[in-house]
Parts: structure tokens; C-alpha cells; sequence
């Protein structure tokens, strides 16, 4: 069986031919070079993969045939909800990618006061549409069939206003006195907040603590905040996790 993995945005069914045009059609002709007879893994954000067959290859349309679907989950018994201060460019793409490969639950991308980055409304559609694709591009690698949500862009307070908090809420802040390997292992969803670039501000900070939200550490040294995001992510994994 090939290993290469493919993630489809429709639903698949045992049998039930599927032909890709476009984008995904070109990326299994011309980059992939599969021919009639190739056999490739789909999967369609469910905890299933399918072995397909290709049936007919053109320039940029590939057909496929899928058979059985195998029971496959490798989904984290701890769902994290990474809080990211959108940070620039390549940084945020880093993120998306290494976050669903540590296996994170959902991403939601918030502007702060100190963000360097600003989004207007297309702006955010597009980004948006950008970090799905590394996010489907990671969990074809890594393996993942489910595909974490990432929510469009908003600010700080909106994001606090408009979701349920977690069983735990977590803020990394250089000055906090508490370790995150202090932190108990008890529940079972947790808010990760990452600061943007330029960090929070004071306000924000109280009004994150005030929101529940318990300030820990990683150490003596001021990360990148594509770094804190990471390690932070891997620790809580290690604790509560399935690293």
C-alpha cells in the first residue's frame, strides 16, 4: 500500500467512485505521477481511511474507487483549544502545521492590543483558507483523520465573549510564578493562550485572568511565540496526553 495520504472534503463511501479535478487533480497526476492501478489512502476528517484505487488518470482530473473503510483514530484523550496571538507570515503557518501534528483539538487565531499583525475582513477569509490547508496538509502527513477546527480571526475579547471556556484555562506569561509542569494533570479540555510577538498587554492580562484563565510559565527564558506554543503544547501532552 502507498503511503501517500490524501484528505477529501466530501464524504466518502465504500465503492462509490470519486474524481478530483483542480488542484488535487493536478497534485496526484503531475506531482504524485500515480497511474491506473496506484493505490492511495483517503480520508475525510472522520476517525475512518479509506484504501482507494486510482481508475483513470488525465491531466488534471484523477478518478478513484474506495474500498473499505479502516477504524483509525489517532486523536489526543486530552482536547487542547490553542489560543494563538496571530503572529506573522510564516511564524502562524509554523504553528497551524506543528499544532496538528502535536495533536491539538481546535486553533483559534486572536488579535491582541500589541499584535504586529493586522487583519481586515477579506484579509482574514484568506489567511483562513491558507492555515486549512496546512492543517490538511499536516494531518496527511502526521496521519491524523480527524482535522482540528481553526476559527476565523478575532479579537481578544470577542473570542472571550463568544466561547464556552474549557475545564482549565491556561495563560503563558514569562513572569508567572507557577510552572506549567506544576499545573495538575485533571482536566480533560484545556484553553491554551499564547501571546502574540509584542506580548499582552496589562489590561488583557487581567482580563484573561479574570476570565479564568490560570498564568504559567516555561521557564527562566522569553520564547518565540511560535516556540511557547510548541513546547507548551508537547509538555501538556506529555502530562495529560499521548506523547
Amino acid at each position: 500500500m502507498s503511503r501517500h495520504r490524501l484528505f477529501i472534503s466530501q464524504p466518502i463511501s465504500e465503492g462509490e467512485t470519486l474524481c478530483l479535478d483542480g488542484e488535487q487533480g493536478h497534485y496526484l497526476s503531475r506531482v504524485l505521477r500515480l497511474k491506473r492501478g496506484s493505490e492511495v489512502l483517503l480520508f475525510d476528517g472522520r476517525n475512518y481511511e479509506y484504501p482507494a484505487l486510482v481508475t483513470e488518470v488525465h491531466r488534471k482530473r484523477v478518478c478513484l474507487r474506495p474500498g473499505a473503510p479502516l477504524l483509525q483514530s489517532l486523536e489526543s484523550p486530552l482536547k487542547i483549544r490553542l489560543v494563538q496571538g496571530i503572529a506573522r507570515g510564516e511564524r502562524m503557518d509554523f504553528v497551524i502545521q506543528k499544532a496538528t501534528e502535536l495533536g491539538v483539538h481546535r486553533i483559534s487565531p486572536v488579535l491582541t492590543e500589541f499584535s504586529v499583525v493586522k487583519l481586515q475582513a477579506d484579509r482574514a477569509a484568506r489567511r483562513l483558507a491558507h492555515w486549512n490547508k496546512i492543517a490538511h496538509s499536516a494531518c496527511e502527513q502526521c496521519g491524523r483523520n480527524r482535522i482540528p477546527v481553526i476559527d476565523e480571526p478575532s479579537a481578544l475579547h470577542d473570542f472571550l465573549r463568544g466561547n464556552t471556556p474549557a475545564e482549565g484555562r491556561l495563560l503563558l506569561q514569562p513572569s508567572a510564578t507557577v510552572s506549567l509542569q506544576q499545573v495538575d494533570a485533571a482536566a480533560s479540555s484545556l484553553d491554551l493562550l499564547i501571546g502574540p510577538e509584542g506580548g499582552m498587554s496589562d489590561t488583557e492580562t487581567e482580563m484573561l485572568l479574570d476570565a479564568g484563565f490560570k498564568a504559567v510559565s516555561l521557564g527562566p527564558r522569553v520564547l518565540r511565540t511560535e516556540t511557547a506554543a510548541l513546547a507548551a503544547i508537547a509538555i501538556l501532552q506529555a502530562k495529560w496526553g499521548d506523547l
